[in-house]
């Protein structure tokens, strides 16, 4: 089997870890997410991940009630590094290379990211996991993926989602809508189909970086996408 792609950036949403549990870390979610991140790396495909931190943050949503807006986000930010370090732990134990870096200093608990040590990693076959998002309040996880992607020059950015792909309408609503296998950037600005958020999908329309949508609860699309078949939606230039 010859990969689509020989670098790839993964974003990984907090909430995919979840499972069924309201928050948290689901073991038994992790471990099937890791399983498929593992096909792709056994493929010689370079793997760097981007990871949210909805399953820790929703938890704490009312403690942040009211908050300074750039505190709440620091305290969203702290908790995509403790899933990012999660997910490197399964990783290796898994019997994968993987290492975490964050978007700000953490001392001694995790290196900060660097551009070039980061390409070392993935040419010697190390998944980096990212956490910390971009470093800075008001940026989602979103926009880190495509900073991340655009940095360490991945061929894609594949976001992972709940569903398998974009859809002409909300699939849970409407019975009649279908899922778009290839869409271009402008095509999905003009129909608001609100892939990523607006300063992301910008980044990645401006620097030609292409998007792959899937479901990461499907087993195999991952390992699909990266072969290039007709899994998901392809957003492209």
């Amino acid at each position: 089997m010859q990969p689509a792609y020989q670098r790839i950036l993964l974003k990984l949403s907090g909430e995919a870890l979840m499972g069924g549990d309201a928050y948290g870390i689901n073991r038994h979610t992790l471990a099937g997410i890791v399983a498929e991140v593992k096909a792709v790396a056994d493929l010689g495909v370079e793997v760097a991940i981007v990871m949210g931190g909805g399953n820790i943050f929703r938890g704490m949503a009312g403690a942040a009630a009211g908050m300074d807006r750039a505190k709440a986000d620091t305290m969203g930010m702290l908790a995509t590094v403790m899933n990012a370090i999660a997910v490197a732990e399964a990783l290796n134990q898994a019997g994968c290379q993987a290492c975490v870096q964050s978007a700000f200093p953490m001392g001694q608990l995790v290196e900060s990211f660097h551009r070039e040590r980061a390409q070392d990693y993935l040419k010697a076959g190390v998944i980096v996991v990212f956490g910390g998002g971009t470093g800075n309040p008001f940026f989602t996880t979103d926009t880190a993926a495509a900073l991340r992607g655009a940095e360490i020059n991945a061929q894609i950015v594949l976001k992972a989602t709940k569903v398998d792909g974009i859809y002409t309408a909300d699939p849970k609503k409407d019975a009649s809508a279908t899922r778009y296998s290839k869409i271009s950037f402008d095509e999905a600005i003009g129909r608001d189909l609100q892939v990523m958020d607006t300063a992301a999908f910008a980044l990645c329309r401006d620097q030609k970086l292409p998007i792959n949508v899937f479901s990461i609860f499907k087993q195999g699309a991952l390992q699909r996408v990266v072969l290039g078949e007709d899994e998901g939606t392809f957003v492209h230039s």
